[in-house]
């Protein structure tokens, strides 16, 4: 089945033999395009030929930056044993030539060849007159992974902070990097969790929060946390953490855990922990998520909480998920909802930020025929794409950290939860990319449930929206684009950090800020810089921002609900974590 531009389906069925020589060519391209990269290339390449302007300007570039690093290199020959400044400094956030041995003869010049072929590349990729946005954003993308890979840092004979060590550990720091280096293969290929994962075991060491699981179906485990506090807030707090990560990033450490601290706010606690899916789930669609997921979440806490508003809130694509399910619950009368909150969640996919160089027809197409193979789609091809997002973090610096340098770097609770991945089933991501990535269904009004197209306006409850300043996921200005689908009270937070960092942001954590305004009902729209601009900015976590925010909008504290209802059909099955976040 494929869809129109207008989010329709269309009835395509796509032939055997066709299916057949996609699944091969997703195997042998690891499921990664190769039409779309050769797409962008060709368009850039043919309107580039077609531009003598921009090819003289480029000429001319490269003659003035050739004309600098010349004059380097005459410097340097002169006295090598002085510092001479490179031609291009370096990015104010690239740590990769922080070291003051960058600035000797000869690796000065070294760097400054990289920087000045980066600088050059980067004019090159932009700006040709004709070339479509999207193909010159993915060029460019290629284009910076590429000057990633050949980066002088990334080789023992041009690094000099490699170099050192090497002489004066005679070459140990080698021989522990190629130990390194084997170890990880090996448990690549065993199927094995990296290293020090065996330190943060679920139940042990996170996801440790007290509780009890109270219902459990073919897709969820709703975890209900014991209560710490003598009284709480009436209203019952429900998480809807996303299924492309198991939901203790919400239950850490001790120290880091976002659901501890709601219950030591004196908040009773819901949490979703979704089963990981298998083969067998290939026909699990976003329909059964909302229903066995959302639906069935909300009518268990309903039960074990009854006559109380419940406040909801939704991380990454669980926001997305809970977006879609209270504007149904808006349309349809259901009056459950007293507060929603968004953290790191989309309702917008027109502009998704550097995740979208990874979604388009030609790329969709082949992740559905790989998937049609297994079911559903691995964590590994997932998180793929997500370390090119950040290669010199997650691919490059750590290669020179743990095979050249020989330093293990040391695993932390987020790394190691990071490491534990999940799969999706292949229905439900299918219609996940193409509604709302490709067709954007859901701000446009097209996202249907239950039969019926849904609008994010409809909802009227407050909402409590995050963003997180570095996020390569859910870039924030996406994220703040709910202020142009709603009209109901907005209060918007934009936090430093990522994705997941930012979110996992405990109080007392250093270098954290926050900016946070609300949108009064019905109030005009003002831009994202604009805002940026103007939002009081705190410092610290903005947990506490939102825990007051959620107090103001709850009762006075009553006594604790009991654990479960069995008279309701919800009794308590088993202690947290519970049975699907070890799978």
């Amino acid at each position: 089945m494929t869809k129109n531009k207008k989010g329709n389906t269309s009835s395509t069925i796509v032939p055997a033999l066709d299916m057949q020589a996609h699944m091969a060519w997703a195997q042998a391209w690891s499921s990664i395009s190769p039409e779309s990269s050769l797409l962008a290339w060709t368009d850039w390449a043919s309107h580039l030929a077609n531009s003598p302007g921009k090819q003289s300007e480029l000429l001319s570039f490269a003659g003035s930056l050739s004309e600098q690093w010349m004059s380097l290199l005459k410097k340097s020959l002169v006295s090598p044993d002085q510092e001479v400044a490179s031609p291009e400094p370096s990015p104010t956030n690239d740590r990769r030539f922080n070291d003051p041995a960058w600035d000797q003869w000869p690796y000065n010049l070294f760097r400054s060849s990289f920087l000045i072929q980066s600088k050059w590349w980067e004019q090159a990729t932009q700006g040709v007159w004709g070339v479509d946005p999207q193909h010159e954003r993915l060029l460019a993308f290629g284009a910076k992974q590429w000057l990633e890979m050949v980066s002088p840092t990334n080789s023992a004979l041009f690094n000099p902070v490699v170099l050192k060590k090497t002489i004066e550990e005679q070459g140990a720091n080698l021989a522990r990097g190629m130990s390194n280096f084997l170890d990880d293969l090996r448990r690549q290929l065993s199927g094995e969790p990296p290293a020090g994962t065996e330190n943060f075991v679920v139940g042990r060491d996170v996801a440790v929060t007290e509780g009890k699981v109270v219902l459990r179906n073919q897709l969820i485990e709703l975890i209900q946390y014991t209560p710490t506090t003598e009284k709480v807030h009436p209203e019952p707090i429900l998480i809807i953490p996303a299924w492309i990560m198991k939901y203790y990033v919400l239950d850490l450490s001790p120290h880091n855990s976002l659901i501890r601290y709601l219950v030591a706010q004196g908040h009773t606690v819901f949490c979703i922990s979704w089963r990981n899916p298998d083969a067998e789930d290939r026909d699990l669609g976003m329909d059964e998520y909302l229903e066995f997921g959302l639906r069935a979440a909300l009518d268990a806490v309903t039960s074990i909480v009854p006559e109380q508003g419940i406040h909801a809130a939704g991380y990454c694509l669980g926001g997305t998920l809970l977006a879609i399910g209270a504007s149904a619950m808006a349309r349809d009368g259901d009056t459950r909802l007293v507060s929603v909150s968004l953290l790191a969640a989309q309702t917008d996919f027109s502009e998704p930020g550097e995740l979208s160089l990874f979604i388009n027809e030609s790329q969709v197409a082949l992740l559905e025929a790989s998937m049609a193979q297994t079911g559903y789609l691995t964590s590994d091809q997932m998180s793929g794409a997500f370390q090119l997002l950040r290669s010199y973090d997650l691919i490059w610096s750590r290669m020179i950290d743990e095979y050249l340098l020989g330093d293990r770097r040391p695993m932390t609770d987020l790394m190691a939860w990071n490491a534990d991945g999940t799969r999706l089933p292949a229905k439900m991501h299918s219609q996940y990319l193409r509604r709302l990535y490709l067709n954007n269904d859901l701000s446009a009004g097209r996202y249907p449930v239950l039969g019926r197209p849904v609008s994010v306006g409809n909802i009227t409850v407050p909402m409590f929206c995050v963003g997180t300043a570095s996020d390569h996921i859910a870039p924030w200005r996406s994220v703040y684009k709910l202020h142009l689908l709603s009209s109901a009270e907005l209060t918007f937070v934009l936090t430093t950090g990522g994705h997941n960092g930012g979110i996992v942001s405990e109080p007392g954590r250093g270098k954290r800020q926050y900016q946070i305004h609300t949108r009064a009902v019905n109030e005009g729209y003002m831009a994202p810089d604009e805002w940026q601009a103007t939002a009081q900015t705190h410092l610290d976590s903005w947990w506490p921002a939102w825990s007051a925010w959620l107090r103001e909008r709850s009762g006075e504290g009553v006594a604790p609900p009991l654990m479960g209802a069995e008279s309701r059909g919800y009794p308590t099955i088993c202690d947290a974590p519970g049975k699907y976040v070890r799978s």
